[in-house]
């Protein structure tokens, strides 16, 4: 096999089984197939790719605001800090002890500047809890500063207006909200014409503070007018501090005055403290403004992020929460929060924004090949937002389509990891929530079934299409699971769902404009009905009864054989499907009796000019075929009836067809009736091929062609064998050996060829009883050993036709203990 690493995924490594299966084709020594036992994990995994490693911890985006955060609370508790102990001094020691003896401008100085400091630290204690709830729904609010002092005249004449606005005006919604709503819908590629139904509670950034002039009050605003607050009280408090330093003009001491002698250093210290505190302060919003305004620290973190121009709003409100928690807390506390953990809080809100939000969020990080691993492995443990993400998919409300979407969406990618899968699958409702998401419409134009060309909307916009198709992948992923597969089947109308999506018809394959997404449901709907066909045990057996109950299922399968030559994949899947719904009687005769699809598995088993390295659709119909005349008397008279023995035997040197030819061949041969016999008289020709394949074959092939060889010469009197063998060139003596060395090499039953030594000896006793004198041949040979050994090597393994995994089905009506011991009796007898 040749491992390679993903383009699509770095750290990702992928088996290519595919080239090895056209390699090994021809001998099918490497192929898989029914007629041997085979782990379905082992192909699965196969396939699957090596879990990607995490990211490093440095390369994760949101850090950077985590670390921005914590600098910008060191400074504000230094300054909050200085600010505390500026206004303890003022009002113990100068207040307090000076009162009197200051002077008058002292005294107005600092009682301003505790003033201003008050008004300050009120400002700073609310604007976190404003500005945290306009970041919901304004882009700038709070935090854009100086792009706001670049447009203040137009703020400010906006401001005025609105003061003088009518009432009736500003009821409604402002314009910006509105355009801000627009651009998001637009984001999430939604409609931007939808208008949010009404709630019965209030959006916290459109609630009017006042009956009137609302839209300056809006809570929205607050957080601007408490900013500029904090920069003015700053300012202020600069110029104050520095205008008495630098005069130093605290009023005249005279000689001998104790009580005014430390009044000076007191000052100084109290203007020191208060210049300090208001520098500390304004170099935070400095190196805020410098971080969020000119490096772009957010837009870098939001683009890292990919989550596109909506996701500004997530990138703020999860900095606030951050900053909030290392101001409000220690400083190390927001070093602790991450945008997986946020995105998960929010999704169990109540508010649609934040549910939204949440949603986007993990969307996005599940989507990301750098950060999917850690964000699954997350959510994978915490099963109440499992349990959320699964509620979501029953949303069917038009105004919550971008959740229950996104939900989807995580769903599908949480679906892929094994132990995810059955947490998903274990939740209560699951499979109906999964369900749900199906919909299905039909166009009346042409044929009255044909699904519409067109994407499936509504009336109200409502876009089903996308669903259907997260529902099918959802479900194939789940389907990896055999106690999964269960609970699909169990599910009532499920299984007539998804095998209502397999439904196409000639207007549909055959039309040269077909839209990709149309193939990919279809081929998605096929894949869960196949891996639904393929479980193994008693779960197996109840999902091919339901699926074969469908009265839809194998019709609409005939229509993909007969119109799908452009569509091979679903041609594959469609056949793999007829196979393994073959394992039940009932669902082989249902097969048999809707009209032509033997004739269309036939059409494609021989259809010609198809590349060998793309004829995995031929070997399918063919490994179809064979199992169909298994055991089936009436699909064996109705594969007669078409008349294909010649081009059946015209198969055998064929080196991708032969295989499965013999098989058929073999198969009509075993379970024809009786009145049969002159059809089946054309696979005699087929002798000198099949004699030619045992003596230089191996593995498989060498199998199946002895297999047929003690059937074929059944058909044949003793002088058409001779004659036969002379055609072919071979003594019977040599094929003695050659059956005695296959014995000897296979001593333990093989897993590749299970039912060889059981066709050898077939062979062998028709042999011995066409010939006395091979008797004696096989007796020289060793025959008598190496019967022996059989019977003490003899295994389950042997016993079946076809195989379900490891589950063997079909068991042969004879055993092989009998074949042993009426050979030895032949050899015995003489």
């Amino acid at each position: 096999m040749d491992r390679r690493t993903s383009t699509e995924s770095e750290g990702s490594i992928h088996l290519q089984i595919s080239d090895l299966s056209a390699r090994l084709g021809e001998t099918g020594s490497g192929v898989p197939t029914i007629f041997e036992p085979q782990k379905r994990d082992s192909i699965s995994n196969a396939t699957s790719s090596v879990s990607r490693a995490r990211p490093a911890a440095h390369s994760v985006p949101e850090k950077k605001l985590t670390l921005f955060a914590l600098r910008l609370a060191v400074l504000e508790k230094a300054a909050t800090g200085l600010g505390t102990l500026g206004f303890i001094w003022a009002t113990v020691v100068l207040l307090g002890g000076f009162a009197i003896t200051l002077d008058k401008t002292d005294f107005w100085f600092i009682t301003i500047i505790l003033l201003i400091e008050g008004t300050r630290i009120f400002s700073r204690s609310h604007e976190l809890e404003w500005q945290h709830q306009a970041t919901w729904s304004i882009a700038d609010a709070g935090i854009n500063s100086f792009r706001a002092i670049k447009s203040s005249s137009h703020f400010i004449i906006k401001t005025v207006k609105a003061v003088f606005r009518p009432i009736s005006v500003a009821r409604n919604p402002s314009r910006r909200s509105r355009d801000i709503t627009e651009s998001m819908h637009r984001a999430s590629h939604r409609s931007g014409e939808q208008k949010r139904a009404k709630t019965r509670t209030w959006k916290t950034s459109d609630v009017p503070l006042l009956p009137y002039s609302k839209w300056v009050f809006l809570s929205r605003n607050v957080s601007k007018l408490l900013y500029w607050l904090q920069l003015a009280s700053a300012t202020a408090c600069v110029v104050l501090a520095m205008m008495k330093l630098v005069k130093q003009n605290f009023g005249e001491i005279a000689k001998g005055d104790t009580d005014k002698r430390n009044r000076k250093s007191a000052l100084i210290i109290f203007y020191s403290l208060a210049l300090a505190e208001a520098l500390l302060f304004l170099m935070e919003k400095a190196y805020w403004e410098w971080q969020v305004t000119y490096c772009t620290l957010l837009d870098k973190v939001n683009k890292e992020c990919e989550l596109g121009p909506s996701g500004l709003v997530s990138i703020r409100r999860f900095f606030y929460d951050a900053y909030s928690k290392c101001v409000n807390g220690s400083i190390f506390d927001g070093l602790e929060m991450d945008m997986v953990s946020f995105a998960m809080d929010l999704l169990s809100s109540n508010s649609p924004e934040e549910q939204l939000i949440g949603a986007q969020i993990l969307r996005q990080f599940a989507m990301n090949n750098q950060f999917s691993d850690d964000t699954l492995q997350k959510i994978g443990i915490c099963i109440s937002v499992i349990e959320r993400l699964v509620e979501m998919l029953n949303w069917k409300d038009p105004q919550e389509e971008e959740i229950r979407l996104s939900a989807a969406e995580i769903l599908s990618k949480l679906a892929g990891k094994k132990q995810n899968s059955l947490r998903v699958a274990g939740i209560p409702g699951a499979m109906e929530s999964i369900s749900s998401l199906l919909h299905i419409k039909r166009s009346s134009v042409g044929a009255a079934d044909e699904i519409a060309e067109k994407k499936i909307i509504d009336n109200e916009g409502y876009d089903f299409w996308t669903f259907n198709h997260l529902a099918l992948l959802i479900l194939k992923k789940l389907a990896l699971d055999h106690d999964n597969c269960g609970k699909i089947g169990n599910t009532r109308g499920l299984l007539p769902k998804i095998i209502d999506f397999t439904h196409t018809g000639e207007r549909l394959l055959k039309n040269e404009s077909v839209t990709p997404s149309q193939i990919k449901t279809v081929k998605r709907s096929l894949q869960v009905v196949k891996m639904l066909a393929s479980t193994t045990g008693s779960t197996g057996k109840q999902l091919r009864k339901g699926i074969s109950e469908v009265v839809f299922t194998i019709s609409n399968i005939r229509d993909i054989l007969r119109y799908g030559e452009k569509h091979p994949v679903l041609q594959k899947l469609g056949i793999e499907i007829l196979t393994s719904l073959a394992f039940e009687e009932d669902a082989t005769e249902r097969i048999g009796g809707t009209g032509g699809v033997l004739k269309e598995l036939f059409n494609i088993f021989f259809r010609e000019g198809t590349q060998e390295n793309q004829n995995h659709v031929e070997i399918a119909a063919g490994e179809a075929l064979s199992m169909l005349a298994s055991e089936s008397h009436f699909n064996c008279h109705r594969i007669l009836k078409l008349k294909v023995i010649e081009k059946l035997v015209g198969a055998l040197e064929v080196p991708m067809l032969r295989i499965s030819a013999a098989r058929i061949l073999r198969n009509l041969c075993t379970y024809s009736s009786g009145d049969c016999f002159e059809q089946l008289r054309g696979v005699t020709a087929a002798a000198p091929i099949v004699l030619r394949s045992i003596m230089t074959e191996e593995n498989k092939l060498q199998e199946v062609m002895i297999g047929l060889a003690a059937h074929v010469f059944k058909f044949m009197t003793s002088q058409e064998s001779s004659t036969m063998f002379e055609t072919a060139g071979i003594q019977e003596s040599e094929l003695a050996f050659v059956l005695v060395q296959v014995l000897k090499k296979y001593r333990y039953p093989p897993i590749k060829t299970p039912r060889i030594r059981r066709f050898v000896i077939e062979l062998a006793i028709w042999m011995m009883r066409h010939k006395e004198k091979n008797i004696e041949v096989f007796k020289d040979m060793g025959m008598e050993r190496e019967l022996e050994c059989i019977t003490e090597t003899t295994s389950e393994l042997e016993s079946f036709n076809v195989f379900s995994g490891t589950v063997g089905l079909s068991r042969h009506s004879t055993t092989i203990h009998s074949l042993v011991e009426t050979a030895m009796k032949l050899l015995e007898d003489k």
